[in-house]
């Protein structure tokens, strides 16, 4: 099994379309695939975003960072929410993507969540990282 992430992303268009459609059915149809997702034994983490206007960006492209209050970058750059979930491949975390509700017009990007037994074992700082890991129960 591996971990991979599906980042949602919104367009303009997709975010239009989701405006007139009332909070209720949203809650049940997403509802019903995370219940799909824990019944399934995939699901990890899950979590949707507040708005970008709630939200900042720290801009390091400066000699010091740059804190910038939102709304901010176009809506093509933003993603909306996340899935973790652990499956046996990439092609079986497209398959669940594919069947995420009010996805029209948007895109769902999916990739690999690195273990961290792929880093190297020797190094003092993933010693740190596994120690704290077993202690808090994630290894």
């Amino acid at each position: 099994m591996a971990k991979y992430m599906l980042i949602m992303r919104a367009t303009d268009e997709s975010l239009a379309k989701f405006q007139d459609v009332d909070f209720t059915e949203i809650m049940n149809a997403m509802g019903k695939f995370n219940d799909e997702l824990i019944r399934a034994g995939v699901l990890l983490a899950a979590e949707g975003l507040d708005d970008p206007k709630e939200g900042v960006v720290v801009d390091f492209t400066g000699e010091t960072p740059v804190v910038t209050d939102g709304p901010y970058g176009e809506t093509k750059e933003l993603f909306s929410g996340y899935y973790i979930l652990d499956v046996a491949s990439q092609q079986e975390a497209v398959e669940w993507a594919k069947r995420a509700p009010f996805m029209a017009g948007s895109k769902t990007e999916i990739r690999r969540v690195p273990t961290i037994d792929e880093f190297p074992q020797d190094n003092q700082w993933i010693q740190k990282e596994r120690a704290w890991r077993e202690q808090t129960g994630q290894l």
